[in-house]
């Protein structure tokens, strides 16, 4: 985090690079940081340093055991399921980035608008 901020600018402004030209994004503070919904639901968000990403429960088991990924747990013992924390480490790159955006893009396409 940059000078004491709820949330990574840095990374904020990334997501927002690889977002920009996309019909249907909005932008929204929650979590304590910043979330970027498609259609009205949450696709990614950043969360202190950290990037939030939203993914089918069903794919949640096989992603969070990747490197850098933890389940997203706000509320300290109640984890959300289909919910990622993207450390920066798995971040580091531009592709890097933008699959995850990605994802949680076509997760939250799946979904109905809201």
């Amino acid at each position: 985090m940059r000078g004491g901020l709820a949330y990574d600018e840095v990374l904020t402004q990334r997501v927002k690079e690889e977002l920009k030209g996309k019909e249907g994004i909005a932008e929204n503070k929650m979590f304590g940081g910043v979330a970027f919904m498609l259609n009205g639901n949450v696709a990614v968000g950043v969360n202190r340093d950290d990037l939030i990403v939203r993914v089918d429960a069903e794919e949640h088991d096989q992603l969070v055991s990747q490197k850098n990924v933890r389940t997203f747990d706000l509320s300290g013992g109640r984890p959300m399921k289909g919910w990622l924390l993207v450390a920066p480490a798995g971040l580091k790159s531009n592709k890097d980035l933008r699959s995850w955006v990605q994802l949680g893009l076509d997760y939250a396409g799946s979904l109905p608008k809201k």
